[in-house]
């Protein structure tokens, strides 16, 4: 076969590719084996972690994860504050939440630029339930309670003049379970996210009534951007393992490089069957749907920052009175380092 200008050029352009796929190797990991926790792995919040695993990404860097999945974002949270697991994917606003309790954790990679998150209601209760304000009294489907779905609802019920202790929120996890529950009429409201709500809304079961899938939904709801899944980890843990730190960001990153380019169908071939929820062309349309939401840069704004705190503060009376440092809840060195 002839070599040709051309054929020597693809080929070096898809070297670079590759290069800038996989950043540098760090410094040998003081700690090779991690416990990981996540709160719904399957739903797409949560895809650049899939994706690192799936596609090796950990392993290049030398490190063993064990991937822990937890009911929701608040009990991974508890169960890095407990000390069963050395990290999480979970929503940005635990590291402020934790800072006012004097638990200080920080966030290191951003892998969401968008919640993701939608409140819907039950198709039959739409006349009824027309605003967030309307959901006291009602009954509403959480991936667990404390977790970022219901800060979600307590800041648009807040933001909407309404009590958010006046709902009663319910844990329905993050998969079929959540599903069935808004199906058999255990909940009347649900937030949740992808395949979950593409797959109720495929089957006519709720009436949308906000939406942070896309940056216009984002910037109605809360102004401005709001970061979503980051990876957080106890600050004495960064400090005394600042090696396997950048291991673990070197792979996020490596995920979020990948997705920036993968098309729908090179991530429906990646992930596990079972996150079809029984229908591959639901979550194709969903992957589809939720690819503008993952971090381009792995580095949160300050103005994103700020818009996840005064979300907090609309609904958290500890959050009104505490002094939060926010620059104390991420830092970008290892993501510069990252590349």
């Amino acid at each position: 076969m002839m070599t040709t200008r051309r054929t020597i050029l693809g080929a070096a352009l898809a070297g670079a590719a590759a290069f800038r796929l996989a950043p540098a190797r760090a410094a040998a990991p003081e700690q090779a084996t991690i416990a990981l926790g996540v709160g719904g792995k399957p739903l797409l919040y949560y895809l650049p972690l899939t994706i690192a695993e799936q596609k090796g990404f950990f392993q290049e860097q030398g490190l063993n994860v064990t991937i822990n999945d937890f009911g929701g974002g608040a009990k991974s949270l508890q169960a890095l504050i407990g000390g069963s697991v050395d990290v999480v994917t979970g929503a940005y606003e635990h590291t402020i939440r934790m800072q006012a309790k004097g638990q200080p954790i920080q966030a290191v990679i951003e892998l969401g630029r968008f919640p993701g998150i939608v409140l819907g209601v039950k198709k039959d209760l739409a006349g009824e339930i027309k605003s967030p304000a309307d959901l006291a009294g009602r009954k509403v489907g959480v991936t667990a309670p404390g977790s970022s779905t219901n800060f979600f609802v307590n800041y648009l019920m807040a933001k909407a003049g309404a009590d958010p202790q006046q709902a009663a929120f319910i844990g329905v996890g993050a998969g079929l379970s959540a599903v069935a529950s808004m199906q058999q009429g255990e909940i009347e409201a649900i937030a949740n996210l992808d395949p979950v709500i593409s797959k109720l809304e495929a089957d006519d079961a709720i009436a949308i009534l906000a939406d942070t899938r896309t940056e216009e939904g984002t910037k109605e709801i809360f102004g401005g951007s709001n970061p979503a899944a980051v990876v957080y980890l106890k600050t004495d843990f960064i400090e005394a393992n600042p090696n396997t730190v950048q291991a673990l960001v070197n792979a996020f990153k490596q995920a979020l490089d990948w997705l920036a380019t993968a098309s729908p169908d090179d991530v429906v071939a990646t992930v596990p069957e079972a996150y079809y929820l029984g229908d591959r062309d639901l979550y194709l349309r969903a992957v589809a749907a939720s690819k503008e939401t993952y971090s381009q840069t792995g580095i949160i704004p300050p103005d994103g920052m700020q818009s996840a705190y005064n979300m907090l503060q609309q609904f958290d009376p500890e959050l009104a009175s505490a002094e939060i440092d926010l620059g104390k809840t991420f830092t970008d060195r290892f993501v510069v380092a990252a590349g």
